[in-house]
C-alpha cells in the first residue's frame, strides 16, 4: 500500500472517531460547543497536527467521562493561502457560529485572522504560528499554544559567543515569519558586539535560479557564519542549491532555528544529507510516562506518519481548550448580533460578537496542566521555553549536542545545574563532539578571504619623512610602486604568521594627510592602510585599529651638554669644600695623637721641640703614598695608625675615581629636564605634523607662537642645534618609534628625558567590524613572541654610532642630576670610628700617666713632666732598637760570609 493510500485510509479513519465522537456526546446528552479548526487540508504536516487534535478529544473525553461539554469541531481548508484562511475563519464565525478557532498553520494566515477574533471576541489558539509580529497586534483573544520564534534568539547568540565568531549573516524568508524574529536577533547580536555585514532574503516563491543567485553572492563574501529562519520546505530547496554550489564544505557554519529543525523528522533522507554538519536550535520536549505511551499509540495507529513536535503543540492546544471550555459552561453560546448585521450586511460588517468570548477568555487564561511537550501554561497568552536543545544534523535527523536553559546557558546536559559555578575553558565544556560541514571536527573561524573574491585594497604613504619605516619608489621599467621599510616588512610577517591566506595590493597614498587617508578607509575606498599611522581615539570612531607593533607614548627629546668645565682647578672638583676641611684637619688630629701615644717611649718622635712638630706632621701626611719610616710602639697608636690607614686608602681611591672620570670622559647631561620648566620658562618646542601632539601641546598650555613644526628628522636636528633666540627649538616632542631612529643617529647630542604623553604606537587600519582586525591582532602577538620582530629592528634601526644605547630599554636614569662630588655623607662612619678610637686612646694615656704621676699637683707640672720622656721605658726602647740593629747587621754578615 502505497504513501497516499495510508493518508486517505487515516483521513476516512479521522471522519469516522469524530462521528463517532459526536454520537456519544448526544447519547451521554452533553452541551456541544462549536470549535472551528483552520490549517491546510491534505499536506503531512496539517494531517498530523489533524490526527492529534483528534486523538486529543478522545483522549480527554475517554478521561474525564463526566464532563458537561462537547467539543464539536468543523474542519476548513485554507489552502495555504491568506486570504482563504481569513475567509474560513469568518465563515466559521459567521455562519457556524463557532465559540473559538484552532489554528492556522502559519503567521502570514493568523496575522488577519487575530483581527477577526478580536472584533468577535473569539479565541484563536494557535500551535504554530510562531512570528513575534503577531504579537504587536497586542490582542487578547489570540492565544499562541507555541513558542515566540524571538525566544530562541538568546541561544542563538549563546553559541556564536561559544565560538567566538565577529560577524554573522542572517538568511531569512522575505514574508512575516522570517521578518519577525529579526529586530529580536540584531538586538541580542549587539549585545556581544557581532556585526550583521549583509543579509539574505529569500522569496518564499523563489526559484532554484533565484537562490542560486543568492547562494553565489553569500560565497564572494568574507563571512562563513549564517543564521537560517525559514520554513522547512523552503529550507530543503535551499540547502540542497548550497550543497550543489559548494556552501556545505569546511569552513562554513550554519545555525537553523526551530522552524527547520522542528522538522527535521518530517524530511526526507535527500534533504537532510544536504544539511549535514549543520547547528540548530530545537524545541526541547522532556520525556515523560504519558509522552511514551501516545508515540507507542501514534506509531500503531499511523505506522507511515511521522509525528513532530507541532503536533504535540495541536494536541495539547485541543486539550486546553476543552478543559477551558468545560471550566466556562455553556451560558451565553450565542453572539450578539450587531447593527450592521441586523441590516444583513455581509462580511466583517456584519460579524456578531461572541457573549461567550469573555469568560473563555478567563478560563483558557488560567489553564495548566502537564502535556505531551511538557508543563502547559499560558503567560501573556503563550508558552514560555525554560529550555531549548541544541543538535548537530548528522545522518537522518538531529543529534543532541546540548541545551539551552535562561538560568546556565549551554550545557552538555539537560539536568546539568552547576554551570555558573564551574569554569569553563573551552566549548568541549559546554557541548558535545561537532561534526562541521565537510565532514570535520575542526572549529570553522567563522570567514575567509574568497578565492573568487577581489584582492584587498591597502593604501600606504609615500609622503613619509621618516624612510626607514615606509617608502615607496618608482620602478623606471614596469613604472609600480615598490614599498619598502619597516611597517611594509613588518606587515607581510604578519600575513604569513595568519593561519590562512590573505591576497592584497598595495596602493600608494599621495598628496594626502594622514587623518585624510584613514578616513578613505571609512569610506571604503581602501579595504586597509599600513604605515606608520598612530592609533588614537579619534580614529577609531570611524576605523578599527590592530594591536600595536611598535612602542606607545610621545618623547621629550632635548640637547644635552657637558656640565664640567675643564680649567686648572678641576683636581678641587671632586671632593666638596666640607669633605676637604675635614680630611686636613683629621690630618692634624690623628699627627697630634699619634705623638701624645708616643713621643714618652718612642725616640722617633723625640728630640727638640721643631723636629717633632715635623715629624707629627711628616707620619701623618705621608700616609697617603707611602708607609713612614717612623714606627709605632703603642698599642693604642697602632690602632688609631690602623684606622688612619683604611679611612686614607679609601679617600684617595674615591678621589682617584672621580678625577679620571671627570679628565677621561664627558658628563652629557639634559638642557631641560621636563615639560614643566618648558612652560615656566616660556621655550619655543618643536612637534611632528601630528594633529594629537599639537592637540595635547596645545592642551598643557603652550601658545601658538611657541610651537613650531617639522617634519622630517634632519628638519629637527636643525632646530634643536639652532639657538631658540635664533629660531631654533630648546626641545621637540615625537612619537616614540621617530625617538628610537632619531636617538640612534644622534645620542651624542641629544636624549629623551620624559614621556608626558600616553599614545598607542602605531597599527594597522581596517574598517569597522573587519574580521581581519582579530585575526591581524592575534598574528602579532605572534611576531612579538618570535624573534623576527627582533631582526626587523635591528635591519631598519641601525645606528650610526653603535655605542648609542637605545633610548626606549636603556633611559638616562637620572637626566635631571649632574656630576655628584664626594661628600662627608659617604664616608662620616669611618670618620665617626676614628675619632672614637682617637678619644678612647688619649683618654687611656691620660689615666695612665696621672696614675703614674701622683704627686705633680699644678698644671704647669703636669706639663713639663709630660713633655719629658719616660726615662725606663725610653732606655728599654733604646736598648731593643740597639738589639735590632744588632741582630741586623749579624745576619747581615752571615749572609755575605
Amino acid at each position: 500500500m502505497t504513501r497516499e493510500h495510508y493518508l486517505v485510509f487515516n483521513l476516512l479513519f479521522l471522519v469516522l472517531v469524530l462521528l463517532m465522537q459526536v454520537g456519544e456526546g448526544q447519547q451521554n446528552r452533553a452541551s456541544d460547543v462549536k470549535v472551528g479548526i483552520v490549517d491546510d487540508v491534505g499536506m503531512a504536516y496539517s494531517n498530523m497536527t489533524l490526527f492529534c487534535i483528534n486523538m486529543s478529544l478522545s483522549d480527554f473525553y475517554s478521561s474525564h467521562p463526566e464532563t458537561r461539554t462537547r467539543l464539536v469541531t468543523t474542519v476548513v481548508d485554507s489552502k495555504k493561502d491568506v486570504v482563504t484562511a481569513a475567509a474560513a475563519a469568518l465563515d466559521l464565525i459567521t455562519n457556524k457560529e463557532v465559540k473559538a478557532i484552532l489554528g492556522p498553520w502559519n503567521s502570514m494566515q493568523a496575522q488577519f485572522m487575530i483581527e477577526i477574533g478580536q472584533k468577535s471576541h473569539v479565541p484563536i489558539v494557535s500551535y504554530s504560528a510562531t512570528s513575534p509580529f503577531l504579537a504587536s497586534i497586542r490582542s487578547q483573544y489570540f492565544f499562541r499554544a507555541t513558542y515566540d520564534d524571538s525566544s530562541q534568539v538568546h541561544a542563538v547568540k549563546a553559541i556564536i559567543k561559544l565560538f567566538g565568531w565577529r560577524e554573522v549573516v542572517p538568511v531569512y524568508v522575505d514574508n512575516t515569519f522570517g521578518e519577525g524574529i529579526m529586530p529580536h536577533l540584531t538586538d541580542a547580536l549587539q549585545e556581544i558586539n557581532v556585526r550583521i555585514p549583509y543579509r539574505t532574503v529569500i522569496s518564499p516563491n523563489a526559484t532554484g535560479d533565484e537562490i542560486s543567485v543568492e547562494l553565489l553572492r553569500m560565497m564572494t563574501r568574507p563571512t562563513r557564519v549564517f543564521v537560517v529562519h525559514t520554513e522547512d520546505l523552503l529550507a530543503s530547496r535551499f540547502f540542497a542549491k548550497a550543497k550543489e554550489i559548494g556552501l556545505m564544505k569546511q569552513g562554513y557554519v550554519w545555525i537553523l532555528t526551530n522552524g527547520i529543525t522542528d522538522g527535521l523528522s518530517l524530511m526526507k533522507e535527500a534533504e537532510t544529507d544536504a544539511m549535514q554538519g549543520v547547528l540548530g536550535v530545537k524545541t526541547y520536549v522532556p520525556r515523560s510516562d504519558k509522552l511514551e505511551a501516545f508515540k507507542s499509540k501514534w506509531k500503531n495507529r499511523f505506522p507511515l506518519s511521522d509525528l513532530s513536535v507541532y503536533g504535540l503543540w495541536a494536541y495539547d492546544a485541543t486539550t486546553a481548550l476543552a478543559m477551558a471550555i468545560e471550566e466556562a459552561g455553556t451560558s451565553n453560546l450565542i453572539f450578539a448580533k450587531t447593527d450592521d448585521a441586523m441590516r444583513n450586511m455581509s462580511g466583517l460588517q456584519g460579524l456578531g460578537v461572541s457573549q461567550y468570548g469573555p469568560k473563555l477568555l478567563q478560563t483558557l487564561s488560567k489553564v495548566r496542566f502537564k502535556g505531551l511537550s511538557g508543563d502547559f501554561r499560558f503567560i501573556n497568552r503563550e508558552l514560555q521555553p525554560s529550555v531549548l536543545e541544541i543538535v548537530n544534523v548528522n545522518g537522518h535527523g538531529g543529534r543532541t549536542i546540548g541545551y539551552w536553559t535562561k538560568e546556565h546557558g549551554l550545557l552538555k546536559y539537560v539536568d546539568q545545574r552547576q554551570a555558573t559555578t564551574t569554569t569553563f575553558t573551552t566549548w568541549k565544556d559546554r557541548l558535545r563532539p561537532i561534526i562541521w560541514p565537510g565532514d570535520t571536527t575542526f572549529v570553522p573561524k567563522g570567514w575567509e578571504i574568497p578565492t573568487n573574491g577581489k584582492r584587498l585594497k591597502i593604501g600606504v604613504p609615500t609622503n613619509n619623512h621618516f624612510p626607514q619605516f615606509v617608502k615607496g619608489t618608482k620602478d623606471p621599467i614596469t613604472n609600480s610602486t615598490i614599498f619598502s621599510g619597516f611597517c611594509i616588512d613588518y606587515f607581510e610577517a604578519v600575513i604569513q604568521a595568519m593561519p590562512y591566506d590573505v591576497s592584497y595590493d598595495f596602493f600608494p597614498v599621495e598628496d594626502m594627510d594622514y587623518e585624510t587617508m584613514v578616513y578613505q578607509v571609512y569610506l571604503g575606498k581602501y579595504d586597509a592602510v599600513v604605515g606608520d599611522t598612530t592609533i588614537s581615539a579619534n580614529r577609531s570612531m570611524y576605523v578599527e585599529f590592530s594591536l600595536p607593533y611598535t612602542p606607545s607614548g610621545v618623547g621629550l627629546v632635548v640637547p644635552v651638554k657637558d656640565n664640567v668645565k675643564r680649567s686648572s682647578t678641576i683636581f678641587l672638583m671632586p671632593l666638596t669644600w666640607g669633605l676637604c676641611l675635614l680630611s686636613l684637619l683629621s690630618f692634624f688630629i690623628i699627627a697630634v695623637v699619634v705623638w701624645v701615644l708616643e713621643h714618652r717611649v718612642n725616640p722617633d718622635f723625640d728630640g727638640p721641640g721643631r723636629y717633632q712638630i715635623s715629624t707629627i706632621l711628616w707620619f701623618s701626611f705621608s700616609i697617603m703614598v707611602f708607609a713612614p719610616r717612623e714606627r709605632v710602639l703603642s698599642f693604642w697608636a697602632r690602632l688609631v695608625v690602623i684606622i688612619w690607614y683604611f679611612l686614607v686608602l679609601l679617600l684617595t681611591q674615591s678621589y682617584t675615581a672621580s678625577l679620571a672620570s671627570l679628565l677621561t670622559s664627558q658628563q652629557l647631561y639634559p638642557t631641560v629636564t621636563n615639560i614643566n620648566s618648558l612652560l615656566a620658562k616660556g621655550e619655543r618646542v618643536g612637534n611632528q605634523r601630528s594633529p594629537f601632539i599639537l592637540g595635547r601641546l596645545r592642551e598643557s598650555g603652550f601658545s601658538d607662537a611657541n610651537l613650531v613644526t617639522y617634519g622630517s628628522p634632519e628638519q629637527c636636528h636643525e632646530l634643536l642645534d639652532t639657538e631658540p633666540a635664533k629660531g631654533g627649538v630648546s626641545a621637540v616632542f615625537m612619537e616614540l618609534p621617530y625617538v628610537r631612529l632619531f636617538l640612534g643617529q644622534h645620542c651624542n647630542k641629544y636624549k629623551m628625558v620624559q614621556t608626558p604623553f600616553k599614545v598607542d604606537g602605531f597599527g594597522f587600519v581596517f574598517p569597522i567590524g573587519s574580521p581581519l582586525v582579530a585575526d591581524v591582532s592575534r598574528a602579532i602577538l605572534k611576531v612579538e613572541e618570535s624573534n623576527k620582530a627582533n631582526q626587523l629592528e635591528s635591519a631598519w634601526f641601525k645606528k650610526i654610532d653603535e655605542s648609542c644605547p637605545d633610548p626606549l630599554t636603556s633611559p638616562d636614569p637620572n637626566p635631571s642630576e649632574s656630576f655628584r662630588k664626594l661628600g662627608i655623607d659617604s664616608f662620616w662612619v669611618l670618620f665617626v670610628a676614628a675619632a672614637i678610637v682617637c678619644v678612647t686612646a688619649l683618654g687611656k694615656c691620660m689615666f695612665h700617666f696621672l696614675k703614674e704621676n701622683p704627686d705633680q699637683r699644678n698644671l704647669q707640672g703636669l706639663w713639663e713632666r709630660f713633655l719629658q720622656p719616660d726615662t725606663k721605658s725610653y732606655i728599654n726602647q733604646v736598648k731593643k732598637c740597639q738589639c735590632s740593629i744588632n741582630n741586623h747587621e749579624e745576619a747581615n754578615n752571615g749572609r755575605q760570609s
